[in-house]
């Protein structure tokens, strides 16, 4: 019991101290949330039995939800239950099996074995969270399924083993000085702040429907590239993408169908492109992405390939009346445009790719034109 209280005690101390970092970290994520408790609950696994290990997390989940978490729209009760329930069974997990590997008492087993039981149960930890977690969203919404709604993104899952490896100090510390417990805090704190600035720069910089960049951050990264390419005597391309007859998406089934459009052809434009290349979407159905170190030509054979792989796109979605529907034969029309042969700043080149794009909706669409060879339109069937 009093390892239980010691745990108690500085997990909801440490909760209170970023009560409103996390409240405000929690505010901005509609993915899985990443908390802190499984700082505490690692030790909880190696130093406590189930019965306790479960009082822990409902201590925990139900501080959170009243203080930190309450009336936040992604924090609803239900999910709080959930997300407590779900640390609780996989901390169950973790807790039979570091112990049915190390026995009873794993910690005092030497140093060598107890290291391995951290490292044990933290792995079990992170491995049963994300099966429980996965697979609970995969169940809710198998139409919407994908890696990152399933497992999260990197930042969640660096962020998930932070938390562990500073659980696995506590543990240390808690069995040798336990008191040293409480220099934990600060990274814990700054770990926090760190994470919410990174939210707040995507929330700044990404466009929140499709995770693209916005118009502001492409054109901010667009113009250093200009700045770059001018310095080296370098080259870029831009590609303009729009839609044809996006407007009947949302007239037949509905603005949410149409959404899952866009966020299916920003999930394949970021597929396809390189790492370096900038893809953004600069509102309604227009999306724009700039090739570095390509010519007109070789944009135009990018274009092209991209333009082809939308029309294979199979976008499962619902209608208005909630009924399942599926999205099928959709084409664009793509401008392309080269620094420096159709313009010396950025926009000069945007002018150009989009004028391209006129011409090939004018021509029929589902059409890649170049901007300084519109006579030249690259098409197949489709």
């Amino acid at each position: 019991m009093l390892m239980f209280g010691v745990l108690a005690v500085l997990g909801v101390l440490q909760a209170e101290m970023s009560r409103k970092i996390e409240r405000a970290r929690r505010s901005l994520n509609v993915t899985p949330h990443v908390s802190m408790t499984s700082v505490w609950m690692l030790p909880a696994i190696l130093l406590l039995p189930p019965q306790l290990i479960a009082a822990l997390a409902v201590t925990f989940y139900l501080h959170l939800g009243i203080r930190s978490w309450s009336g936040i729209q992604h924090a609803a009760a239900h999910r709080t239950v959930t997300n407590g329930t779900t640390v609780t069974l996989t901390c169950f997990v973790a807790s039979w099996v570091t112990h049915a590997f190390f026995g009873a008492n794993p910690l005092a087993s030497g140093t060598e074995v107890a290291a391995a039981a951290v490292c044990v149960a933290g792995a079990m930890y992170f491995l049963v969270n994300t099966a429980i977690t996965g697979g609970g969203l995969y169940l809710a919404a198998p139409e919407k399924a994908s890696v990152k709604r399933i497992v999260g993104t990197w930042d969640d899952n660096l962020l998930d083993l932070a938390t562990l490896c500073i659980g696995g100090m506590m543990v240390i510390a808690l069995i040798n000085q336990p008191l040293m417990a409480l220099i934990t805090f600060v990274p814990m704190f700054v770990l926090q702040r760190s994470v919410l600035a990174k939210q707040l720069e995507d929330l700044a910089s990404k466009d929140q429907k499709t995770g693209l960049l916005n118009a502001t951050a492409w054109h901010h990264q667009g113009n250093q590239e200009v700045s770059r390419a001018g310095r080296t005597g370098g080259e870029f391309s831009v590609l303009m993408i729009d839609l044809d007859f996006f407007k009947k998406i949302n007239d037949t089934h509905g603005h949410l169908a149409g959404d899952d459009m866009l966020i299916a052809l920003a999930d394949m434009l970021k597929r396809e492109t390189r790492s370096h290349d900038l893809v953004g979407r600069f509102g309604g159905e227009e999306f724009v992405v700039l090739l570095g170190g390509s010519s007109e030509l070789e944009a135009v054979i990018a274009a092209e390939r991209l333009r082809h792989l939308i029309t294979e796109l199979v976008v499962s979605t619902q209608n208005n009346e909630g009924k399942p529907v599926v999205i099928t034969e959709r084409t664009a029309s793509i401008g392309v445009a080269a620094y420096p042969e159709a313009g010396q700043t950025l926009d000069e080149v945007l002018a150009a790719a989009d004028a391209a794009v006129y011409v090939a909706k004018e021509s029929g669409r589902n059409k890649v034109v170049g901007a300084t060879n519109r006579p030249v339109v690259v098409t197949t069937a489709g």
